[in-house]
């Protein structure tokens, strides 16, 4: 059962208004849930937009350029759908705001239509509670008069018996001026109840028409609050929708992403060789010079460098040592063309006592074994670096560098 505005507003007292005012307070309270609809459908929009753009730089600024094969693809696929989906939420925005459009339009007709029947309602309320003082105040002069009038018959009636002939007529005179006042005083009352009972059914046929048309006016915007909700919904449910058949689209393509094939793609573009470099082995210095060696004093001086190598590297294990005598061996001459290399093996003879700075042990016949701390007499200074020294009676080449004058 429906229930009806206009059976369901009526005031107890004659000028009440309560029943009206209730339902215009309904509609004003309507008006507001309309503009908090429209502020959502805004805000909504504004997201709706703000977040599809940054989807959309998103797509634009997410990279992966420097990817291959299928992962590349899948990574391009998936830029490829959020740009999409960045466009489809910007596409929503625009709806919602079309929505927006129309919930505005909607309430401002409403609001049109209500200010007519409000101010009809209002002109008809005004002219009945005027009306409605004007007959209260001829009542209460009516019932004025025929009170006066009601004294004034009693006084006659009252002094009918002492008064003289023209006190009686004065007092009959005044009472008939009392009874025709009254009786004009009754004649503007019931005039004004009549103009009040008329302007009372035209107020009373006025809210029932108001009524009808405030009720239809609240089905009207229920509905199409309703409607706009139930649309948002579906809006927003077929967004998701296609978003995840964007995502559905990325899955189909991650599908074939293999990592196998990536490798192999990879393999395949940049190689750079199926085999290891070859290794690289020891040649020995003296070997591949042995010809040279042979040639002139070309060997002595192999010798001497040899030597002064092992010095640097604080041990003699590589290579031979040279004797004590090597330093004065003559090289050998061809058909008396070539003479000995004058001062090659020229050597500085002294009896100095050194100190042992660095602990060495012999690595060969010719060298002798001395520790930190030992203190032996220089012999002979070579200039490659080996000294001939002498401690306890024993004679042997030990590095000059690890010696210190005393």
């Amino acid at each position: 059962m429906t229930l009806q505005f206009k059976n369901a507003f009526w005031g107890n007292e004659f000028i009440s208004n309560v029943g009206y005012d209730t339902v215009v307070q309904r509609l004003s309270d309507g008006r507001r849930t309309c503009k908090d609809m429209e502020e959502l459908l805004k805000m909504r929009a504004s997201a709706e937009e703000k977040y599809g753009k940054e989807l959309v730089t998103i797509a634009h600024k997410a990279g992966g350029l420097y990817e291959i094969c299928t992962l590349r693809a899948s990574f391009d696929e998936m830029k490829t759908q959020l740009e999409n989906i960045g466009n489809l939420h910007i596409k929503l925005s625009g709806l919602l705001k079309e929505e927006l459009k129309r919930m505005e339009q909607f309430r401002e007709r409403q609001k049109e239509q209500r200010k007519k029947f409000e101010g009809i309602m209002e002109k008809v309320q005004k002219t009945k509670v005027s009306l409605y003082k004007k007959t209260t105040e001829s009542k209460r002069c009516y019932e004025h008069r025929c009170r006066e009038a009601d004294e004034a018959e009693q006084a006659v009636i009252n002094g009918a018996a002492t008064a003289t002939p023209k006190q009686t007529e004065k007092l009959q005179n005044k009472s008939k001026q009392c009874r025709e006042a009254a009786v004009e005083a009754e004649k503007q009352y019931i005039s004004n109840t009549e103009q009040l009972d008329k302007i009372r059914q035209e107020w009373e046929s006025t809210h029932i028409n108001t009524c009808e048309i405030f009720q239809q006016q609240e089905e009207d915007r229920l509905n199409v609050l309703r409607n706009a909700l139930w649309v948002h919904c579906n809006q927003l449910s077929m967004q998701c929708v296609k978003d995840d058949e964007c995502y559905e689209d990325v899955r189909k393509v991650l599908e074939k992403c293999d990592v196998i094939t990536d490798n192999n793609c990879f393999a395949e573009m940049k190689t750079t060789g199926s085999t290891p470099p070859a290794p690289i082995v020891y040649q020995n210095y003296y070997e591949n010079d042995a010809a040279a060696d042979r040639n002139g004093g070309a060997g002595f001086v192999g010798g001497v460098m040899k030597r002064f190598s092992n010095l640097l590297q604080g041990n003699s294990s590589s290579g031979s040592k040279l004797s004590i005598n090597a330093a004065q061996a003559n090289v050998e001459t061809s058909d008396g063309v070539y003479a000995a290399i004058p001062g090659s093996q020229d050597s500085q003879q002294s009896s100095e006592e050194y100190k042992v700075v660095y602990e060495y042990e012999a690595q060969g016949d010719d060298e002798l074994s001395v520790s930190a701390g030992d203190i032996v007499v220089v012999i002979d200074q070579g200039e490659d670096g080996w000294w001939t020294v002498q401690r306890n009676s024993l004679t042997g080449l030990v590095p000059g560098s690890y010696l210190a004058k005393e």
